[in-house]
């Protein structure tokens, strides 16, 4: 791990450290309703887990708050790419055919696909291959039918390792494209 990378997460740790402590102490604000905001998510945690469209969700995507970001769904799975490529892989391909099929049978899902880097590369330059790598997997989707509103994308580049070594094998399952719900 870089020295940047270390520091960065350290500064990530602190500020949610930070964070978390000024939520245990500060009571919510109130409003005319009687509803805080905080109540307020929680209702829409409880919609979303008794929705019978959202079946497959994993719940463990919830936040502290309640309220999902973005959540990993059973039956969309990642794709990976080769090494500082973005163009996908027949095998890539065969998986988007299988996500594609679960979003027509599942209308009502909105997804996010999220594009990673390994640890090789400046931060810019993952971060526009990770764009590219989302948006080709988005591309793919769009011209097998699903519509493209349904699907946006982000690039986190570098920033979140599926495993955390620098060697070889960690880097080829890092260099992917994530498929989460948007909640």
């Amino acid at each position: 791990m870089t020295i940047r990378r270390t520091l960065r997460h350290f500064l990530t740790i602190l500020a949610l450290t930070s964070l978390l402590a000024a939520c245990a102490t500060t009571p919510p604000p109130s409003s005319t309703t009687g509803t805080t905001d905080g109540q307020d998510q929680q209702v829409a945690a409880t919609d979303v887990s008794q929705d019978p469209d959202v079946m497959g969700i994993d719940q463990g995507g919830m936040t502290s708050q309640g309220v999902a970001d973005h959540v990993a769904v059973q039956g969309l799975e990642r794709i990976h790419f080769d090494f500082d490529q973005f163009t996908l892989t027949d095998q890539a391909r065969e998986t988007l055919k299988q996500n594609a099929a679960y979003l027509r049978a599942n209308p009502t899902v909105e997804v996010v696909i999220e594009g990673h880097t390994d640890e090789r590369g400046s931060d810019e330059y993952n971060l526009a291959l990770g764009e590219r790598r989302a948006s080709a997997a988005k591309q793919y989707l769009v011209s097998l039918g699903i519509r493209a509103d349904r699907l946006s994308i982000i690039s986190y580049g570098e920033e979140k390792p599926l495993i955390d070594q620098s060697n070889e094998s960690a880097w080829a399952q890092n260099r992917r494209a994530e498929f989460k719900a948007i909640r």
